[in-house]
């Protein structure tokens, strides 16, 4: 133990007079985990027991009528309860932290477990699906060989039945023959005359057999032509899925990165964007940088490709198909304006159905200067939050996230999707009329931020 009040430090037996002796009692003893020395004013030699809050440094009080004079000084003793307490602030955020953290990992075993329970559950299934259809085929391949073997026997039996008939066909008439010879060198005439005649009629009773078929090379050609346009479909099958099937298993993963939390964070993920022309509706016009959409009052017959062309609705749709993770910002004004999501092969003829939200093809904030309000599926629900002529858009397609954001001093969610995309997702801007303002008070536009 040190003494305060001696200034010195002790071993348990030269300790035990400050146990013993009544004025040593008094003596103030702390642990002598820190060097005496270390508790000591270098210039004075004095006990520490004042801190300086201007220098932020423990001093003695000779010291504070010294070169501290003037400054803010308290007790040792007062800034350890002060500290104290951010001490415990600080402990209590660590063990929030802890905790936080101990259930991220709780979570991420857990997670990582079910992924690889998951995984083998999918490794079985697919021994199984291909088993089976490695089995199919087999059985197609024996139940072929079969069939041709069958149909090899059944026309071979034929055709050697034939061939017997044949032969024996031929055994009699090289015999009629040989009596026709035997009869054309008899000078009997009688016997001629009556031996001919029956002779003759036998010949005319004679069986004509059936001509044979096409040469077998190319009567099995056309099975084999059958089986070659089997395998070629089975590999045309397997080289279309095949790439759906290789992006599936790669978008799998055990652990996402962290989710943005700032404006800066967001940036990282910073998508550059351009509106497609062709499928701007005629009452819109779309600026030559492609970033921004304005109403105008008469029609654009700009769009050739008129499939592609909302004819109804007052919305665009950006060039770009988004797959992974993606940050964009619209900055608009005027009217009522949809920032919106959006499959390519949303109706574009459809009076009602082709409007951003009234589908279950999109995903569409409304902002106007009365509030916002989200749509999908013709499911439309008000969104509360801090009005801003800046909205973020964040998009996570592989979680399945869609988030948009009121921009301003700072980030406030306005409203968050959380489904699974099963295309590529392409942006979208509409414009609306807005019941309070006139279009000739106001300009109606949304525009693509281009963020560095």
């Amino acid at each position: 133990m040190s003494c305060l009040t001696c200034l010195a430090s002790y071993c348990p037996a030269h300790l035990e007079p400050h146990s013993s002796v009544p004025v040593l009692k008094e003596h103030r003893l702390v642990s002598a985990t820190v060097p005496l020395q270390q508790k000591m004013c270098t210039k004075h030699n004095k006990l520490l027991e004042v801190y300086c809050q201007t220098d932020k440094k423990c001093i003695c009080y000779l010291c504070v009528i010294d070169e501290h004079k003037n400054h803010c000084t308290v007790s040792a003793a007062a800034e350890r309860d002060e500290e104290q307490e951010q001490l415990i602030m600080s402990q209590k955020k660590i063990q929030d932290v802890f905790q936080e953290r101990e259930m991220v990992l709780t979570e991420l075993v857990k997670t990582l477990k079910d992924f690889k329970s998951c995984s083998q559950a999918a490794v079985q299934t697919s021994d199984k699906i291909f088993d089976e259809m490695i089995s199919s085929i087999k059985r197609k391949h024996t139940l072929a060989k079969q069939l041709i073997n069958a149909r090899e026997q059944t026309a071979v039996t034929q055709a050697e039945e034939l061939q017997l008939q044949l032969e024996e066909e031929i055994a009699k008439l090289r015999r009629r023959h040989t009596e026709l010879e035997q009869l054309s060198r008899t000078d009997d005439h009688i016997h001629f005359i009556q031996t001919f005649q029956s002779l003759s009629t036998s010949c005319e009773s004679l069986y004509l057999p059936p001509e044979p078929a096409d040469p077998p090379q190319h009567s099995f050609r056309t099975v084999t032509d059958c089986m070659s346009k089997l395998r070629n479909d089975i590999e045309r099958l397997l080289r279309d899925t095949w790439p759906t099937i290789l992006a599936t298993v790669s978008n799998i993963d055990v652990v996402l990165p962290p989710v943005p939390k700032t404006r800066e964070e967001f940036l990282h993920y910073y998508c550059p964007l351009t509106l497609n022309e062709n499928s701007a509706n005629k009452y819109l016009s779309v600026s030559q940088e492609y970033r921004r959409v304005t109403h105008q009052k008469y029609e654009n017959y700009f769009s050739k490709k008129k499939k592609e062309r909302f004819t109804n609705a007052m919305q665009v749709l950006c060039t770009q198909g988004l797959t992974e993770r993606c940050y964009w910002e619209v900055s608009w004004s005027g009217g009522t304006v949809s920032v919106a999501v959006s499959y390519k092969d949303i109706s574009r003829s459809s009076s009602h159905y082709s409007e951003f939200g009234n589908n279950d093809k999109s995903w569409s904030l409304e902002c106007s200067p009365n509030g916002y309000s989200f749509q999908h599926n013709a499911n439309s629900s008000t969104v509360s939050g801090p009005q801003s002529s800046t909205i973020g858009v964040y998009l996570d397609h592989k979680a399945g996230v869609l988030c948009f954001y009121s921009v301003s001093d700072k980030m406030t969610l306005l409203h968050k999707v959380h489904t699974t995309f099963g295309q590529p997702l392409y942006p979208g801007l509409g414009l609306k009329d807005d019941p309070y303002h006139h279009q000739s008070d106001i300009e109606a536009y949304a525009e693509l931020i281009e963020l560095c």
